[in-house]
């Protein structure tokens, strides 16, 4: 079996495990890269840009070295190398969890709960709820589902296309980093450099790709491609802005302004400012938004990677025909 075939066939299965088990409560392989992280940054932690580009390498690096390695050893077995991509796919995906939390401080808000919204929301984002009204944590949750659509989903399945198990790996490792140490703190600002500069470099396709996606299979197309060219480079991310900006356009919902990390306040630039205000019931819709936009990526993903192998065979026979064996 072709390792094309192998990458299409196993990502599905992923996708397919994901959808229906969703992350695991226990024993996640991501929350263990996270403790094997923490306990290098331990060790290593210094407030300087070299020790934390070491920590991005250690980490990032053993986690896609590790992936390349299995991915060799199955090589010639394909319902093994089928079973490898799936686990791997399964393990770095997290769409159907981004949903489920999602609709869980959705349910909470139309309820009339805000404790409870409150309570729940720091499983979706790193976001202080204490003082947020209704309104405001509404508004993280659909940029929350924004972004991680890209990252959770969409990020990994186009490097899983370009890099296969080792590629989907690699990705995750970085993200995670980045989501770990990548912070503008005090703490962090020079230790985190590596993992957020890399996260940035990484993050690229998967962003782009999610937004076009959005303005494809959303609401409304030219809201989407307006508000994305309009004000995805005023938000400080090169990636969440046109994320972001797409489904604000594609939702017909005004994201951005002021928000608070940690005590940290910050003033982000509103995204499609003619969009109404976020409503408890714009949750359902962008969590279903970011189902399509999954489901659209996976069938991206698999197709370029088989029109890749389909013209690596091509030339392959090409070049046969130019130079028959035995010819010079």
């Amino acid at each position: 079996m072709r390792a094309e075939r192998v990458f299409a066939y196993g990502v599905a299965a992923g996708l397919v495990a994901d959808l229906y088990f969703g992350d695991p409560r226990r024993g996640h392989p991501v929350a263990a890269f996270g403790r094997a992280a923490g306990a290098v940054e331990a060790a290593l932690w210094c407030d300087h840009r070299g020790w934390g580009a070491l920590h991005t390498l250690v980490c990032a690096g053993g986690a896609t070295g590790a992936a390349a390695l299995a991915a060799h050893a199955v090589r010639h077995r394909p319902a093994a190398a089928v079973a490898l991509t799936a686990t791997a796919t399964w393990a770095v995906l997290g769409g159907t969890s981004l949903g489920r939390e999602a609709r869980a401080i959705g349910c909470a808000l139309e309820a009339g709960d805000i404790d409870v919204a409150r309570e729940r929301l720091p499983h979706l984002c790193g976001r202080d709820p204490r003082s947020l009204d209704s309104a405001q944590i509404a508004r993280a949750v659909v940029e929350s589902v924004a972004e991680n659509t890209s990252d959770a989903v969409v990020g990994a399945l186009v490097w899983g296309a370009l890099g296969g198990v080792p590629g989907l790996v690699c990705f995750r490792a970085v993200n995670t980093l980045d989501a770990m140490v990548g912070h503008k703190s005090a703490k962090y600002l020079r230790y985190g450099w590596a993992s957020a500069r890399l996260d940035d470099v990484m993050g690229r396709p998967g962003a782009r790709l999610t937004a076009a996606l959005a303005a494809l299979v959303g609401d409304d197309t030219r809201g989407a491609v307006r508000a994305w060219r309009a004000d995805a480079s005023k938000h400080p991310s090169p990636n969440a802005g046109p994320v972001e900006a797409s489904f604000a356009g594609a939702l017909g919902v005004r994201l951005g302004g002021t928000l608070s990390y940690a005590g940290r306040v910050e003033h982000r630039p509103v995204l499609n400012a003619t969009g109404r205000p976020v409503g408890a019931g714009d949750i359902e819709r962008a969590a279903r938004l970011s189902r399509r936009v999954g489901a659209l990526a996976l069938a991206t993903a698999v197709a370029g990677r088989l029109a890749f192998g389909a013209l690596r065979a091509a030339d392959r026979r090409s070049s046969r025909i130019r130079n028959p064996k035995g010819h010079a």
